[in-house]
């Protein structure tokens, strides 16, 4: 058995370079957060717009609850993905950034596909549990403190062979290095032996981005 690939930036390059096209919109959308400093880290890597449009193409996903909006990346990638009577809604509680992810939103023309809600994501969950709204899949990339109860919320939203995905989870390779015990670390090394351990779903972590969790309701 060989040695698990070092993913160098060129060969990360090189992953981009070989794999889907971006539009332009995304690639518009990655342009701004560049210029925003230490927070571009929030969104989402290329190589995870590849994943997420793929697995909701061969998952026929059609309904997404996105947990964390930031200027709209992901939300755009999925509901790019979706069919065109797909649906996503998308939770954050920052107004301006909102704001920021809907102009993209219709510039892409997605507005039709894209509902955002403004407000606490566990209300806002809360809520379309009230409505018994049922998901196909949920992506969650929040405040980290928050990720048991999301995931937790989630699972009561999808049905038995829905997804839920979860950013972040290897936390820069934090997680792995039991020296490192800063709060976010701990708390994302906490949430993934919860995950893992849990008897509701199956899942595993791919070490795309900074890594994704990937877990099936059982």
């Amino acid at each position: 058995m060989g040695s698990n690939l070092v993913i160098t930036k060129e060969i990360e390059n090189y992953i981009n370079n070989h794999s889907l096209e971006l539009t332009t919109i995304q690639k518009e959308i990655i342009s701004y957060n560049n210029s925003l400093g230490d927070i571009k880290r929030m969104q989402i890597s290329i190589s995870q717009c590849h994943f997420l449009h793929l697995i909701i193409k061969i998952s026929n996903i059609k309904k997404i609850l996105e947990i964390g909006t930031f200027t709209g990346l992901s939300g755009l990638t999925m509901s790019l993905s979706l069919p065109s009577d797909g649906e996503l809604i998308t939770l954050d509680k920052n107004e301006e950034r909102n704001k920021i992810a809907s102009s993209f939103f219709k510039k892409a023309k997605q507005e039709n596909k894209i509902k955002a809600i403004i407000g606490s994501a566990l209300e806002s969950i809360s809520n379309l549990k009230k409505k018994e709204q049922k998901f196909d899949l949920v992506f969650i990339d929040a405040d980290k403190e928050n990720y048991k109860n999301y995931y937790n919320q989630s699972l009561d939203l999808i049905e038995k062979n829905g997804l839920i995905i979860v950013d972040n989870v290897l936390w820069h390779g934090e997680v792995a290095d039991m020296k490192k015990q800063e709060k976010l670390t701990t708390i994302i090394r906490e949430f993934n032996t919860y995950v893992n351990r849990d008897k509701r779903t199956e899942n595993l972590i791919i070490p795309v981005g900074d890594g994704l969790t990937v877990c099936r309701k059982l």
